[in-house]
């Protein structure tokens, strides 16, 4: 009965994890780039004695526990802005920026903007790598398919290549740990990051004057919640059951 209890307590605890990952998910509906989290799940095994009859211990289960959040990073939906200070990803690939600390993080585009020396940064104000300079006589930038960087100018001169964009990619993107305000970094599970050409090799490509909406199905999250709150009652229902089998058992014993 014991066992009974940390059986359901493991399992209110695990779907409590998925149901606050699942309202996560629905609050940020309307965020550009945002990538929706699943919680893994994975069974928890304890020593049981005597497990055969030749006496060698054995494993039982005991639980569930939820592991670390994964994210989901299949495609959202391209929203057209028309501004160039957009810019979205269509297909697989990561940009690169660079962090304060000099580490380099990943994003799946949002709106760029630049600093006090006219370099192209995140709205955070971190710069893509690698890094695009503006000219100090520059009006705008063009940004291609294929990464290519051109800056513009209003004296009608010809437009002028300063930087060619690269995307990278990961052999498990699912396992990469985030950051917030859109932004990853990699980890062991999710293996070295690959760089190639936009439109190379399996890589997206760039689409200026767009932004990524969010991947968030409202009617997959709604499903994924009515099966968490049914799990989570059955695991209360467990507990509330081992509890009175004591019960009754604490009585016998009178």
């Amino acid at each position: 009965m014991i066992d009974a209890l940390y059986l359901g307590v493991s399992g209110m605890s695990s779907q409590q994890k998925q149901i606050d990952a699942i309202a996560h998910n629905l609050t940020n509906m309307n965020t550009p780039g945002f990538k929706a989290t699943r919680v893994q799940f994975h069974e928890v095994m304890n020593k049981a004695f005597a497990a055969d009859a030749t006496g060698a211990a054995g494993l039982q289960p005991a639980g569930v526990a939820a592991g670390a959040l994964q994210f989901d990073f299949s495609q959202g939906s391209l929203q057209k802005t028309g501004s160039a200070a957009d810019l979205a990803i269509d297909g697989v690939g990561f940009l690169k920026v660079t962090m304060p600390d000099g580490s380099v993080a990943y994003t799946r585009g949002g709106t760029l903007t630049t600093d006090e020396n006219g370099v192209v940064v995140t709205q955070q104000g971190y710069p893509l790598e690698p890094r695009v300079q503006m000219p100090t006589n520059a009006t705008s930038m063009k940004i291609y398919a294929d990464g290519r960087v051109e800056a513009q100018f209003s004296d009608n001169s010809q437009p002028t290549e300063i930087a060619r964009l690269e995307l990278v990619r990961f052999a498990r993107a699912d396992a990469l740990e985030g950051m917030g305000s859109g932004l990853f970094r990699s980890t062991e599970a999710s293996g070295e990051a690959q760089s190639g050409a936009a439109g190379q090799e399996g890589m997206g490509v760039l689409a200026q004057g767009h932004l990524e909406g969010a991947n968030v199905s409202m009617i997959n999250e709604m499903t994924q919640l009515m099966l968490a709150q049914r799990a989570y009652e059955m695991s209360s229902k467990l507990v509330q059951t081992a509890d009175e089998l004591m019960g009754m058992t604490n009585n016998l014993r009178r």
